[in-house]
């Protein structure tokens, strides 16, 4: 397996589909930050990545800081980080709020939402995904504020869209197991876009996504990610992979910034946080599950990284999660299309 595989595997990713229109020229809204919809869409979640996929028509997308992103039929636009921005058509006298946007995310009709000036009419679906932002950082960190493909260029795309026409439809006649099926689609649509992305970097590209395509690199980075807990050396990467230390160390440093042993030594604490906020074991068992053998040694990592020691850090991932729940607003349609 490919070392994007296996950081996709850790992430657990966990997408849907909350919006699917037909707005006629002109029209626009903003979408809020992620952080401003985690909360309503998926409680506890830290992270969301927002998606527009266009299926008929043409729309534009505006970040906060005016970059502007033009989309035609069988583009798929990406906000990796969950920035706000701006989905619009011609130029509306009026702009639908964060709160206005939000308010009709949690409607439970399950037809598409219809608005606009009359006009040149876009069909498009919204979507997100949730995941971790500490073990998604190697995937997502180096990304761009906005992430633009189309999907309109070969059969796997052309099954992907076809697949979201039909479930759209079939959600919008309830038909069970439509919802769920969307939530999976969502997620592939996401794999999809990174795919794109990554073979359409340059070759003089750095940074982790770039080295995925490196043989080298890649095959540590897959290595290292496979068997994490595993007490590896320079020496046995090095033969893993059919190169000298020294040479495998600059290699990997050129891509990433930082030798292989230090690169994993930070993604193990990143699984050790996870482990804290998602599961009831011990610190003792969190330190051996993520390959420390002595649990002071592992205190002391996790202090310098995390700025806390694993018990008031799982203490304080424990309290948030409460108040995310307590905060929830009832009933959610985080996986349904929504009608004004």
């Amino acid at each position: 397996m490919d070392a994007f595989s296996e950081v996709l595997n850790t992430l657990k990713l966990q997408g849907a589909l909350f919006f699917n229109a037909e707005f006629s020229a002109p029209w626009g809204f903003l979408s809020p930050r992620s952080d401003f919809l985690a909360p309503h869409l998926v409680p506890g979640a830290e992270r969301l990545v927002i998606y527009h996929f266009v299926l008929e028509g043409s729309a534009s997308v505006r970040t906060e800081k005016g970059e502007t992103v033009s989309l035609s039929p069988g583009d798929l636009v990406v906000i990796p980080h969950g920035d706000p921005h701006y989905l619009t058509c011609g130029s509306p006298q009026q702009l639908m709020d964060a709160d206005a946007v939000l308010d009709l995310i949690l409607c439970r009709d399950p037809g598409p939402r219809c608005a606009g000036g009359g006009g040149a009419v876009t069909r498009f679906v919204c979507g997100f995904m949730a995941c971790d932002p500490r073990l998604s950082q190697p995937i997502l960190g180096g990304l761009p504020a906005v992430i633009k493909v189309n999907i309109r260029a070969d059969a796997s795309g052309q099954w992907l869209e076809n697949s979201i026409r039909q479930l759209v439809q079939e959600a919008e006649s309830g038909s069970p197991g439509s919802s769920a099926m969307l939530a999976k689609l969502s997620e592939a649509l996401f794999v999809e876009t990174l795919r794109r992305y990554i073979a359409g970097l340059p070759d003089e590209q750095t940074g982790w996504l770039a080295g995925t395509r490196d043989p080298i690199v890649g095959k540590s980075l897959a290595i290292l990610h496979r068997r994490p807990a595993h007490p590896w050396t320079i020496a046995e990467l090095a033969r893993e992979v059919g190169l000298s230390r020294s040479a495998l160390v600059d290699r990997f440093s050129r891509y990433l910034s930082e030798p292989p042993m230090a690169y994993l030594a930070r993604w193990r604490l990143q699984l050790a946080a996870r482990a804290l906020g998602s599961t009831s074991h011990s610190v003792a068992e969190i330190a051996a599950e993520v390959g420390y053998e002595s649990q002071a040694a592992f205190n002391r990592a996790f202090k310098r990284e995390f700025g806390l020691p694993p018990a008031r850090f799982r203490k304080d991932r424990k309290a948030d999660h409460h108040r995310g729940e307590a905060g929830k607003v009832q009933p959610t349609a985080a996986s349904a299309p929504v009608r004004l």
